[in-house]
């Protein structure tokens, strides 16, 4: 048995041939076509998306956006939301949407609000890919909106961002 062991040991390696070496970087290049890619929206995206749902010419007023200015983790940062309407019938604040402008996706957050909660206002946890803008852009019953922007530096355990 030892002899047999021995004997393996001396054997000499099989030599990879240029036809085999070809087909495995053409199997990698194939595997890593199809991994994900992470790519990061920007303000033109962000611009796009709130383009998109007609927000683009809303005034900069009547929205208290609540967010570090520092966060240490980006996993979870609190935001809150607060609309100056009266909620009534006829003027209140049907939905406030939150984008960051450097997340994969730039809108984050969708809130509905109606008259009867009396108060256009909310928290949540949101997170950040990194140092970004953080826009909340509010949607009134008569069809206008409301705009706010506050710029959150996302550290990772303090330390710079």
């Amino acid at each position: 048995m030892i002899e047999e062991t021995k004997m393996k040991l001396k054997e000499t390696p099989k030599e990879i041939s240029r036809r085999h070496v070809i087909m495995l970087v053409g199997a990698a290049a194939a595997t890593a076509g199809m991994l994900p890619r992470v790519s990061l929206a920007d303000k033109a995206a962000t611009d796009a998306a709130i383009k998109a749902i007609g927000g683009d010419g809303a005034e900069m007023s009547g929205i208290t956006l609540d967010l570090p200015q520092i966060a240490e983790n980006g996993s979870t940062v609190s935001v809150g939301v607060e609309v100056d309407s009266p909620m009534t019938a006829d003027n209140y604040v049907k939905t406030v949407y939150i984008f960051a402008e450097g997340n994969p996706n730039p809108d984050v957050c969708t809130l509905h609000f109606t008259p009867a909660g009396g108060i256009a206002r909310a928290y949540t946890r949101i997170r950040l890919a990194k140092t970004q803008n953080v826009i909340a852009l509010a949607e009134m019953s008569d069809g206008s909106f409301k705009r706010e922007t506050v710029e959150v530096k996302v550290t990772i355990g303090g330390c710079g961002g």
